[in-house]
């Protein structure tokens, strides 16, 4: 295979998988590691891929374009009710307080939320606030700032400023992606800065996200895994991508 060639099957792969590892790609097409990290600087020069540590991503899986809200809340539907239910039992008890940021995983939470009117919960989420303002006993508060279109969610200083003065018992954050390296990512910078305030304000950290996420990285970080306390995904995740979250400390939580 020629170098063009063999390049091109990296960055369809990368656009593919979210993400290509130096070592598995050496395996796969039978060259040394020293080649793919050349076809990689290759593909960077070319603005195909971003390089990480151990591998590349694509750039649009960095920067990118993100999909409406109703269209993401169909992908891995099934695993993302699983999630959502295994993620009640690290609900607090009594009178408490939790925040749900504005994602998917996260909806399905506030789905299927116990009807606990001492429950608070706050949200930068639109169509959770509208819900649970009709379904929830408990308070139900929807931080201010400007409405994202494609995510339904508030951002900007406003909400950031009202969390600043929270001190929540729980943060359950939704992500993009999640590596060992870069942390729970996102896209857009605003949803970082509200989703990094959401961790800092809370006593625990859940991350929620399908195996889809795992191994993607996006442009902003909101969280490294050491912000977080529990991971909750589903029994699709790579034996070794659960090996080396466990490894950092962090508890995964498989659905």
């Amino acid at each position: 295979m020629f170098a063009d060639e063999r390049q091109q099957l990296i960055a369809d792969l990368a656009r593919r998988d979210g993400r290509v590892v130096v070592t598995t790609l050496a395996a796969e097409l039978d060259v040394a590691p020293e080649t793919v990290r050349r076809d990689l600087d290759a593909l960077a020069t070319q603005g195909l891929v971003r390089r990480v540590h151990g591998g590349a991503v694509p750039v649009d899986e960095t920067s990118g374009s993100e999909a409406p809200v109703a269209q993401r809340a169909l992908e891995h539907a099934e695993a993302k009710t699983r999630i959502a239910r295994t993620a009640l039992s690290l609900l607090p008890e009594g009178r408490s307080s939790v925040v749900l940021d504005a994602g998917t995983t996260t909806a399905q939470l506030a789905e299927v939320l116990p009807a606990r009117s001492e429950l608070l919960v706050v949200t930068n989420a639109v169509p959770i606030a509208a819900r649970l303002g009709v379904t929830h006993p408990g308070e139900v508060h929807l931080l201010g700032g400007r409405v994202r279109g494609v995510t339904q969610a508030t951002v900007g200083e406003t909400g950031v400023r009202q969390l600043e003065r929270l001190r929540t018992d729980v943060a359950f954050l939704g992500s993009d992606g999640i590596t060992v390296e870069h942390g729970l990512s996102t896209p857009d910078q605003s949803e970082a800065s509200v989703k990094r305030a959401m961790h800092r304000s809370a006593r625990s950290v859940v991350a929620l996200v399908d195996s889809s996420k795992i191994g993607r990285e996006l442009l902003h970080c909101f969280a490294r895994l050491d912000d977080v306390d529990v991971v909750v995904t589903d029994t699709g995740i790579d034996a070794r991508a659960l090996a080396a979250l466990e490894q950092t400390g962090v508890r995964v939580m498989t659905a």
